[in-house]
């Protein structure tokens, strides 16, 4: 078989892009616990055939975003709080190696970066921009994830995030968000001691602080 007739299927396009629109939806709460959904009607407000939606169904449902109920309806999985807290201790174990796997390749640049996304994200915190404050947080911890170069990380980070990150919508607060911006500035001091060692444990320490906040009773 003469590998290069083979080309991308568009039914698998149409496929990724139904899940991360249903994905991104579930994660920002527009598609809020509990709801039900109906692939029928999915697939007539995107346009296309059920099959498409169902397949992203069934991947949402394998990262725990959804759920299939008895006689076949299916809902957006509800905030579990206890899942959260095992999968906080996960992502903080990941954040940290990749901060560490970093560490020696950390310049002034990157520096730099991690300073404006903290900036941006105190700025998002006082205008109470809960999805601002959340891609701030993301994208400080993307210089370490980026320069770690390690893909196996991000995939699990990836597949694990959206557990935690529906939580960090549905209990975002100010005071919350501060103590973030707090932690990641000893962060960057780390750093620019060179000291690479307490930065990693300083990021670890700051996932699990905020998976004690989230998972509270």
């Amino acid at each position: 078989m003469n590998k290069k007739l083979i080309k991308p299927i568009k039914r698998l396009s149409l496929r990724d892009e139904v899940y991360q629109t249903l994905k991104k939806s579930i994660i920002n709460m527009e598609l809020e616990p509990n709801e039900r959904l109906n692939d029928k009607e999915l697939a007539q407000q995107f346009g296309i055939s059920r099959t498409p939606v169902r397949e992203a169904l069934k991947r949402l449902e394998d990262e725990g975003l959804i759920e299939s109920l008895p006689g076949s309806s299916t809902r957006v999985a509800p905030l579990k709080p206890e899942e959260a807290k095992h999968a906080f201790v996960v992502i903080a174990a990941l954040h940290a190696l990749a901060t560490q796997l970093a560490g020696s390749l950390i310049t002034e640049r990157h520096i730099d970066e991690l300073e404006r996304s903290n900036h941006e994200l105190k700025l998002a915190i006082d205008e109470g921009d809960i999805a601002g404050a959340i891609a701030a947080d993301e994208a400080f911890h993307k210089v370490f994830l980026n320069l770690a170069g390690n893909p196996e990380i991000s995939l699990a980070l990836e597949r694990i995030s959206p557990k935690i990150q529906r939580l960090e919508m549905a209990q975002f607060t100010a005071v919350r968000g501060r103590g973030s911006t707090e932690r990641h500035q000893e962060i960057i001091c780390a750093f620019k001691e060179g000291n690479h060692e307490r930065a990693a444990r300083l990021v670890e320490e700051n996932w699990l602080s905020l998976g004690e906040l989230l998972t509270e009773e």
